[in-house]
């Protein structure tokens, strides 16, 4: 099992298993958040919302300057220290919004699927719809490289557009309540690959992965890292993983930030935060 003193990266989905997918509480998590930052292990955020949504999110957990993994892998902040790199600031995988959005009107059009992209929606409706408050569902809308969906036809009508996007070199990823569509380039098993090698690159030390998710669209993350947590979501599918082992899998009791602690607490101890 990794421990406190060990070169980690801890990469942890949001919604859902951070903090609560409709009250947005994560006080449950907070003490772990402060332990984890007083041994600088960096916590990186990765999910389905959009650049800007994560930079406030960074804000409110203290993580500020920390990469991030934004819009399900398809844009990654790098660590502030990263002035020199290529990349610096944002690396974008693959076609940018406008693109996706273009393929999927034209998609629409020809074969009559039936959704509803949050481009199509202005603020107030997005916010009605999300239950995000109308500033940070004006957020939401600033997508860079994928685009979000409100499914609204039959599962056989979404296998065929899935096989449509798949021929296009685009993918359709799960998230905890919306669809999201992104260049097979972008993903977050991709983006927590590219961002371990960076710190490997700039640090000179092999880091110990942890990931933390509950949703379908966690999976590719939780299966790129050295140990995951599964926390407990509210999808009927579950999260299904290549190596779904005691050693290296543990799947929480918990939902939500409560889950998020609980399954650091089995991985370095619960004792280790009780004794800060």
């Amino acid at each position: 099992m990794p421990k406190l003193d060990d070169p980690l990266l801890i990469f942890t989905d949001v919604d859902g298993t951070l903090m609560d997918s409709h009250t947005g509480e994560w006080q449950a998590a907070a003490g772990w958040l402060s332990h984890l930052r007083e041994h600088d292990i960096p916590v990186i955020l990765c999910s389905s919302k959009t650049a800007a949504e994560m930079v406030a999110l960074q804000k409110m957990f203290n993580l500020q300057g920390l990469p991030f993994i934004a819009e399900n892998g398809a844009v990654v902040q790098l660590d502030e220290a990263w002035h020199e790199d290529e990349n610096y600031p944002r690396l974008m995988n693959g076609a940018p919004h406008d693109e996706v959005a273009r393929v999927l009107n034209t998609l629409r059009e020809t074969h009559g699927w039936k959704f509803t992209s949050f481009s199509d929606l202005d603020e107030s409706v997005l916010a009605e719809v999300t239950g995000l408050p109308p500033a940070q569902a004006a957020l939401a809308k600033l997508q860079e490289a994928s685009e979000t969906l409100i499914w609204r036809d039959s599962d056989a009508q979404m296998a065929a557009f899935d096989d449509a996007l798949s021929g296009l070199g685009l993918r359709f990823v799960q998230g905890a309540r919306f669809w999201h569509v992104l260049d097979e380039r972008g993903g977050k098993d991709q983006a927590v690959n590219w961002l371990t090698q960076r710190y490997k690159h700039y640090s000179g030390v092999n880091f110990t992965t942890i990931g933390l998710g509950d949703g379908p669209n966690d999976a590719p993350l939780l299966d790129s890292v050295d140990y995951a947590v599964v926390v407990r979501g509210l999808n009927r599918e579950g999260v299904t993983l290549r190596h779904d082992t005691p050693e290296r899998v543990y799947h929480t009791e918990l939902e939500g930030a409560a889950g998020w602690r609980e399954g650091l607490n089995q991985l370095f101890g619960a004792s280790s935060l009780a004794q800060t």
